[in-house]
């Protein structure tokens, strides 16, 4: 069996980057694991500090069970640096430069009316984008 990544993003405000990576990726609330049927049953069984609660964490899944799960986590400390790691949005379709160019300006502008902003465009390559927290991340064709 294949290893599979999940990906965990360390933010200030769960709700809003859940918001913002929902529309972003199309992807659903995952449901907590059996046998729990909330996740407030599944979080009572941890030792958690009481004034965590449910709206610290959000947890995405890809609908089609296809892209990593991503978990959103709200922690006290803040962003210190430039990430890493980023997300690259992968627009699918077929064409020429410009259709591929025009597909990827399209979904720039989905994203900024979602709470992103645009950082720059790369030589009608790519938009380098950055979500609602200030975190990188990159709209380019899907590979044909």
């Amino acid at each position: 069996m294949a290893a599979r990544i999940d990906l965990t993003l360390d933010c200030a405000d769960a709700a809003l980057l859940g918001a913002f990576w929902r529309t972003a990726l199309g992807y659903v609330d995952e449901p907590p694991p059996a046998p729990f049927t909330t996740r407030e049953e599944w979080l009572a069984q941890f030792d958690l500090p009481e004034d965590d609660t449910e709206d610290d964490a959000v947890w995405l899944c890809d609908p089609e069970g296809v892209g990593p799960r991503l978990s959103i986590l709200t922690v006290p400390e803040p962003k210190t640096a430039k990430n890493r790691l980023h997300i690259d949005i992968r627009v699918p379709g077929h064409g020429g430069p410009a259709e591929r160019w025009a597909r990827i300006r399209a979904e720039a502008e989905r994203l900024v009316a979602a709470g992103g902003a645009v950082l720059t465009e790369v030589e009608e390559h790519h938009v380098v984008m950055a979500d609602p927290e200030g975190n990188e991340f990159c709209v380019a064709a899907a590979a044909p």
